[in-house]
């Protein structure tokens, strides 16, 4: 393997370590005993169901095809996947507003433990099945989690600062620590251990298995609004308003009718939110599949492992870097995510800038070339703004998203994404991949534009303002009854 890979990680490894043992008074937090055992507890659960999620990531598409599945099946399985988490998605997130946080939460395991279970079939329809299920615990993964996390956080009466804690150490542990070391553990169970491809589902679903019984036995239940009026249509009238219009109070006066207050200022949080995250995460899907082929234009053999845990390095370097960030009160989270998108569209346009400054090769190159190693670094570098943007967009959507459709409305912010992802998949060999690299750095720009004025309307004086935290049951208009 190419010495330049062991540089990239070896650096990426010490930066990590340095940021980590450098923290002074200032870049730390001070919380409570009660406050950490809460944390801890919540960092054990997340980290063992993104580990679950991890263990089948690489081998999703290998063992399709030793099933015997060329692209074009393997692809409208993945399409499937995506569908179904836009399709469900919203739907699951209502119910989990509705039913339970906790009960989603163990949902989202019995689901994904069924998507495992239908790996062992080579039949098509069973594998369909399972890219459905998959789906649908992907939206809860993402949505029901955090949603527990924020209500039991502010049940607890805990300073609204503390949860930045939990976000980035969630991140740095649930997508960078324990991303590798299941990279690791699949790579042991299949190629030493030669326990064949299915191996790793096998060990996602026990795992996930150990992760919901510690959710039954140590959280607590918590709810988004859970009046008895309230039916999924009405969850989604909620969800669409808020988005829309910056709702400030939502009253139920019976099922039958649903009582709205609204305030004349215009909010455009919420939307501003949901578009800023859509925008981000559908580059950041997108170059999920772009990075194998900018790395090896010509089928060279590059080690995708390795690279693969390098870029969980850079993602925890980012999570790291926020931590330092939000634990500073005076700096605002508004602030700063202007940068990193701007970082991060300039890091997407290196592969069309060096196809400028230097004639592509259209020959196999035995090592990497020059253009591949300034794209690592690149890739590298946008890597560490997903970490940065992981606990950046939880910090906000906490402060922002209303509680009573907190889950709903996270997952009607991935219907764009999920919409976009089936494009770009069902289109993935139309178009150049500098093209493709294009439109993202393009979508990242305008992330960064819509930051700028959701940075200039979150500084309003707070009298103008709508606090998530205030109570839902505010006195109604009476020209709306």
């Amino acid at each position: 393997m190419e010495v330049f890979y062991y540089m990239v990680f070896g650096v990426m490894a010490a930066v990590v370590a340095g940021l980590e043992l450098s923290k002074t008074n200032k870049d730390r937090i001070n919380t409570s005993s009660s406050f950490n055992s809460f944390k801890n507890n919540y960092l054990v659960v997340f980290s063992i169901m993104m580990a679950g999620d991890w263990l089948q990531g690489p081998y999703v598409y290998y063992l399709y095809s030793t099933y015997g599945f060329g692209k074009g099946d393997i692809g409208q399985l993945f399409i499937a996947g995506f569908g179904s988490s836009m399709l469900f998605g919203t739907i699951v997130g209502s119910l989990a507003d509705k039913q339970g946080r906790k009960r989603a939460c163990v949902t989202y395991c019995i689901v994904y433990i069924l998507s495992c279970i239908t790996k062992h079939s080579p039949q098509y329809r069973v594998l369909m099945v399972g890219r459905i299920l998959g789906g649908i615990a992907t939206s809860l993964l993402f949505s029901a989690f955090e949603s527990w996390l924020i209500a039991e956080h502010n049940k607890r009466n805990f300073d609204q600062q503390w949860l930045s804690l939990t976000f980035s150490k969630a991140v740095f542990l649930g997508n960078g620590l324990v991303a590798i070391l299941s990279g690791l553990f699949g790579n042991l169970l299949v190629d030493t251990f030669s326990c064949g491809p299915v191996a790793p589902f096998d060990a996602a679903a026990c795992i996930l298995a150990i992760g919901m019984a510690i959710i039954l036995t140590t959280w607590s239940e918590n709810y988004g609004d859970p009046s008895d009026s309230k039916d999924l249509l009405t969850q989604f009238k909620v969800a669409a308003i808020a988005i829309a219009s910056g709702s400030k109070t939502v009253s139920y006066v019976s099922p039958l009718s649903l009582t709205q207050s609204m305030d004349d200022f215009s909010d455009e949080k919420i939307a501003l939110l949901g578009a800023i995250q859509s925008l981000f995460e559908a580059s950041m899907y997108t170059f999920v599949f772009l990075w194998t082929p900018a790395l090896s234009p010509n089928d060279e053999e590059i080690p995708h492992g390795f690279v693969f845990a390098t870029f969980m390095l850079a993602s925890m370097l980012g999570s790291s870097l926020a931590a330092r960030l939000m634990a500073r009160s005076s700096l605002r989270v508004e602030n700063y995510m202007q940068i990193v998108f701007l970082v991060s569209a300039a890091s997407l346009l290196l592969p069309i800038t060096t196809s400028v400054l230097v004639t592509p090769s259209k020959v196999k190159e035995e090592g990497l070339s020059l253009t591949c190693s300034i794209q690592l670094l690149g890739f590298c570098v946008f890597e560490a703004c997903v970490g940065i943007f992981w606990p950046s967009i939880m910090k906000m959507r906490s402060q922002y998203i209303p509680e009573e459709a907190r889950s709903t409305i996270m997952n009607f912010f991935r219907v764009p994404l999920n919409i976009f992802v089936c494009v770009v998949l069902y289109n993935v060999d139309a178009f150049p991949i500098t093209i493709m690299f294009g439109m993202c750095s393009i979508f990242l720009f305008v992330a960064s534009i819509l930051q700028r004025r959701l940075m200039v309307i979150s500084e309003k004086p707070k009298g103008e303002e709508w606090s998530p935290m205030k109570d839902r049951n505010s006195e109604v208009d009476p020209l709306t009854l």
